[in-house]
């Protein structure tokens, strides 16, 4: 009879066992969900940057492109100085 004692005992440390295990598993897989998800933040982050980034060169292109020179209107009187302003401005 004591055999059987001593199978249960060994069985149930053996459950116990796994089940640590178990939560154990689980623990860690909740910590790499919260770094993935932290991880999947720093880049939408980053690419958010680098749109950013990609908008101002883009403008600085065709900024360039355009050249120093400007042509403005030859006759004021067909517009008033705030369009004139606004139009600057807008470069």
């Amino acid at each position: 009879m004591t055999n059987h004692d001593d199978v249960a005992t060994s069985l149930e440390q053996l459950l116990e066992s796994l089940i640590k295990m178990v939560g154990r598993a689980n623990k860690n897989n909740g910590n790499l969900q919260i770094k993935i998800n932290d991880m999947n933040e720093s880049i939408e982050s980053l690419q958010k940057r680098i749109s950013q980034l990609e908008w101002i060169m883009k403008g600085q292109l065709k900024e360039r492109d355009w050249g120093p020179i400007r042509n403005y209107p030859t006759h004021p009187h067909t517009h008033t100085p705030s369009e004139i302003h606004d139009h600057i401005s807008h470069f």
